[in-house]
Parts: C-alpha cells; structure tokens; sequence
C-alpha cells in the first residue's frame, strides 16, 4: 500500500543518523528513541513519533531475535493533511498554533491502536483493502492531528505565517541541495532577513540551514551507494560536494563509518534499499 512499510529488525542500533519524510511511526513491539537538539524522543508500544517536516536526527531502537522490533512507518498525504488542517482550525488555542514542531511523540491512544488493527487485517485481504484502506487511512491522519500534540503538527503543516516560509524554503532546498545554495539567497526566497530566517530554521528542524543542507546531502549520498547508482567520486559530485576527499571526511564524521561500510550495513541490517 503506497505510504505504509513494516519493517521488522532484529539488530540493536544506537546512535544512528537518519532523515525521516513526514509522517508517523509506530512501534508495536520494541523501542526506538530519537535525540534532536537535545531533546529524547521515544516511540514505543506506548508513544508514536510524529513528524511534521524532513528532519534529520539521530536514533536508537532495542531489539532481539527473541523479541525483534516490530514498526509501521506511515507517510503522510500532506494534501490530504492540510484539508483536515483547515476543517480542524479553529479548534486549537493561539499558543498552540505558533508552537511549531518537526518532531513529537506522543502517548498511543486506542482510537489509533484500533485504526492500526484493521489496517494491518486489511493487508491480508487486497479486495478490502482497496476499497476500505483509503478511509482508514484518512482516520489515521485525524486521530493523529487531534492527539495530544497535535496542534503543534498542525502549526508546522499549515500554509500561513513565518513557519510556513520555513517549510517553503524546506522544499526549496530538497529539491536544489546538489547546487551552492547560501544562507541569504534562501532567506531572501522565502522573504525573510538572514537573521530571522536562522531562528525560524532552527526552531523548526534544530539544526542550522548550512547543517541541514550538508545532512540532506550525505543521506541522499548514502541511498545511492547503497543502491550502487556509481563510483563513489561521482556520487559526491552529484549531491554537490567539489571535492571527494572532503564528501569522506564528512561521511565518516556523520555516520561513523566510511561510505563503503556504511553500504554493507545498510544491505546487512536493512535490506536493499528500494
């Protein structure tokens, strides 16, 4: 079902890098904990992490091959989002509005852990899933953006304001981050002063725009190595980086490991990338 992967892992992780797109996941056995500007993130058989924009940070998950963790990673329609964002305005508190978010984890309630039972039931059975998956899927989006912090979901994913500018420049960025971009010519885009652009950034996604854009980067790197889309030295180039030796200093400084390694890891532990 486009949007919806299970992953089961039997492999204790700790302190790796990783992006996730907006969306939700969910732990239905086993644990994971996110770390972000100093903050903890867990989701676990009671707390889902949400996530209102691509944000890079780093995590851990417990697990066994008695006991191997057991997620549903759930993309987000942000279209479909932002229509029960509108029809749901309103309902929040001015404070809750403004406190924008890229991460937040939240208690599971039963309204969700119901609607993730018959969606995993559907998966056996392609007839109804086609036709009852659509709105369960919809329920699911719901239950997450009235949850307990869901109003600082809906901040993030409303089209208003200086949040919005932010997620603008988001955009901008994934789709010309290979390209030199700087500071003011993103702030300019977006119609902000370099300095107000700097706070909003790192509100939002607590990292910096030049760390965002070198994150983005190196994950985007590490997908084609391990998908073997060429030579390393061309790889680099492609995401940006003028010099390959630079591309292997910063690799091995953010995943700990040279990008060789780290593509035998990934095909070792995650499988092959898709």
């Amino acid at each position: 079902m486009p949007g919806l992967r299970i992953l089961r892992s039997e492999t204790i992780l700790e302190d790796v890098p990783v992006l996730y797109r907006p969306g939700a996941v969910f732990v239905l056995q086993g644990t994971k904990q996110g770390f972000l500007n100093g903050e903890v993130y867990r989701y676990d058989a009671d707390h889902y992490l949400a996530v209102s924009v691509p944000v890079p940070f780093r995590m851990a998950s417990q697990a066994s091959s008695e006991r191997p963790l057991l997620a549903i990673y759930f993309d987000f329609d942000l279209p479909l989002a932002a229509e029960i964002v509108t029809t749901l305005e309103g309902q929040f508190s001015h404070e809750e509005k403004t406190q924008a978010r890229s991460l937040v984890s939240s208690q599971m309630v039963p309204a969700i852990a119901d609607v993730l039972l018959r969606l995993l039931r559907a998966l056996h059975h392609p007839q109804a899933l086609a036709i009852l998956g659509p709105g369960m899927l919809r329920e699911l989006h719901y239950h997450i953006l009235i949850g307990p912090q869901g109003g600082s979901l809906m901040a993030a994913l409303r089209r208003n304001d200086s949040t919005d500018r932010i997620v603008q420049s988001l955009s901008l960025i994934r789709e010309r981050y290979n390209e030199g971009l700087s500071v003011s010519e993103l702030a300019s885009t977006v119609g902000m002063s370099v300095p107000s652009y700097h706070v909003g950034f790192k509100a939002l996604t607590g990292n910096t725009p030049i760390q965002y854009i070198k994150a983005l980067r190196l994950h985007e790197a590490r997908l084609m190595i391990a998908r073997r889309k060429g030579a390393i030295a061309a790889i680099a180039a492609e995401v940006g980086y003028a010099s390959p030796a630079q591309f292997s200093r910063d690799f091995k400084r953010h995943f700990r490991r040279s990008p060789s390694e780290e593509a035998a890891w990934m095909r070792e532990h995650l499988g092959e990338p898709a």
